[in-house]
């Protein structure tokens, strides 16, 4: 080869890199401009917000609150009527669709247990049998505390139309009838005690279609129940001014009286008339300035603009590293039944810890539902599962709490499963279809993913790689090398790969072979010994003992 042709060849590979790289650009660009969904108060602030106003403009300046970043997992409560009503499926929708469809498997279900659907005989009736009798507010503060909880609360107001506070919009609420006990308050200052933030959920919006107020044959039609079934109308109308004005005062009611930090909403929020949510929003917001609170707002869907609240995915994740904030919510049993219902099955303790892990190394949180019976009491194998995570996350929580995701969220089968950036997903069991067989390598009861799923946080100087099942005598983390092509070696260090359908590329920093001073294994505390080999990956001899169960993290300082 010439000097000349060797110059043209390097003249041709420069050009190849520079298209390469304004393509990332320009994409890169399109998804900060799409999903650059709420900022963070980790940013600068340019402006100091004084005060919201009800416009959009103004809303979408608002930031996740520190805390929420720093503290990942949380806990909510489905517990209403609805945990006594409840048969099968869905315990929440079970007496909708027995108002709705009486002919099918869940409203054959319900008569068969409660009784026929009639003029005089309905949901309303079951409100004696939600007793509560053993509702403890510390005792279950005093469990999400030991579960690892940095947030959380009860869900306020289900589709049901029964308020879980003294509420002066209705009678139909907990502190009337049931266990009448003001649960939202009594949480919220047991919550509050133990160093939590507090959450309030609400479902409310979706009360307007939930009970067919239009079915003379049903109770729910019937005027004098309507503080509870929804005003009367006619079906498929829009909501009316007095169900849009309780569905505010209800908000502004639990904001103003129990100062809630977390304001979670189901789907449906779409339904009210966009000028009610932006006041409530607003209303919301100003009331953490008032108090000098972070608070903060999530929803589902489309049902917020982007930025003006955290986006929430119910039994899903983002399959991705994003650039911008999210939590999923979850529930504890496997139905998935969100409140009780006696012959459920809950998660295995692995499988929660995976799920936090691999929605945190994503940018993401947490929010993990519990149902407790109609009495008042958590179920048992809830508790136990709630407890393992604590265990875990005593000995590592330091690469959770307070950390952020890195510049690549890990590797292994389930960060390799999906194209899609967001998905619904079965508790993580899609994402990898070899966790059955590495569940069984690993001898874990019920891994989702197994010793070659290594996933990435990061906090100051330190670099955390959480193995989600043990590798055995050592680990190697492919991912914290350069890998390309058919370059190997020393060689691979000095290689610009710009090629993302390289074998073995995941974008991202990449470790340097002078940069590591030392790397522990949490809970064992001491040095491991180690080797980064280029092209291949960061070779890492494993302690003799597992320091815990589930999930393993390599603490790697660097200087």
């Amino acid at each position: 080869m010439t000097l000349n042709q060797r110059n043209n060849d390097i003249k041709n590979n420069h050009k190849q890199i520079q298209m390469k790289l304004q393509k990332k650009i320009i994409t890169y660009l399109g998804l900060a401009l799409v999903l650059g969904c709420n900022k963070t108060v980790d940013e600068k602030k340019t402006d100091t917000i004084d005060y919201y106003e009800p416009t959009w403009e103004s809303l979408t300046n608002h930031e996740t609150p520190k805390w929420l970043k720093d503290g990942k997992f949380g806990i909510y409560t489905h517990w209403g009527i609805y945990c006594y009503s409840g048969i099968n499926g869905n315990v929440t929708w079970n007496s909708s669709v027995a108002y709705m469809d009486p002919e099918s498997t869940w409203g054959r279900d319900f008569e068969r247990v409660h009784g026929k659907l009639t003029p005089e005989f309905g949901y309303k009736d079951l409100i004696p049998k939600f007793t509560g009798e053993n509702f403890n507010a510390e005792e279950w503060a005093d469990l999400f505390a030991k579960s690892g909880a940095k947030f959380a609360g009860p869900v306020a107001e289900h589709h049901d139309g029964f308020a879980m506070w003294d509420t002066e919009y209705s009678e139909w609420n907990s502190a009337k009838m049931g266990p009448k006990r003001d649960v939202v308050g009594e949480l919220g200052k047991a919550i509050k005690g133990k160093g939590m933030k507090f959450v309030t959920a609400f479902h409310h919006s979706a009360n307007w279609y939930f009970f067919p107020t239009w079915d003379k044959t049903k109770d729910a039609s019937n005027p004098e129940y309507s503080g509870l079934y929804g005003p009367i109308h006619e079906e498929g109308d829009v909501p009316n001014k007095e169900y849009l004005d309780e569905w505010k005062g209800k908000l502004v009611e639990v904001v103003d009286k129990y100062e809630p930090d977390f304001v979670w909403f189901d789907f449906a929020l779409d339904i009210i008339r966009e000028d009610y949510v932006k006041d409530f929003v607003a209303h919301y917001y100003n009331s953490g300035l008032k108090r000098n609170e972070e608070v903060i707002i999530s929803y589902k869907h489309n049902d917020l603009p982007t930025g003006a609240g955290l986006f929430d995915l119910e039994l899903g994740a983002a399959t991705k590293l994003t650039q911008y904030d999210w939590i999923t919510d979850t529930t504890i049993d496997n139905g998935p039944a969100w409140g009780y219902r006696s012959n459920l099955e809950y998660e295995p303790v692995n499988n929660l810890i995976d799920n936090l892990v691999y929605r945190v190394s994503n940018n993401g949180a947490l929010l993990l539902n519990v149902g407790p019976k109609w009495d008042g009491s958590i179920p048992e194998k809830a508790k136990e599962a709630l407890l393992g995570m604590g265990e875990w996350l005593k000995i590592n929580g330091e690469a959770i709490y307070g950390t952020r995701a890195w510049s690549k969220s890990g590797e292994g089968p389930g960060s390799e499963g999906s194209e899609a950036e967001i998905e619904v997903i079965d508790d993580l069991k899609d994402m990898n279809e070899d966790h059955e067989e590495e569940a069984d390598e690993d001898d874990n009861e019920g891994a989702d993913f197994g010793s070659k799923d290594i996933r990435f946080t990061t906090k100051g100087n330190i670099l955390y790689a959480t193995i989600l099942g043990w590798p055995g005598e050592s680990v190697i983390i492919k991912s914290l090398v350069r890998h390309s092509g058919e370059i190997t070696g020393k060689q691979a260090w000095g290689y610009v790969d710009l090629d993302e359908d390289l074998p073995g590329h995941i974008g991202g920093y990449y470790l340097y072979p002078d940069e590591i001073e030392s790397i522990t294994m949490l809970g064992d505390g001491k040095p491991l010994d180690w080797e980064l080999i280029p092209a291949v990956g960061l070779m890492v001899k494993m302690p003799e003992t597992k320091p815990c169960e589930h999930a393993y993290v390599l603490k790697i300082v660097r200087k």
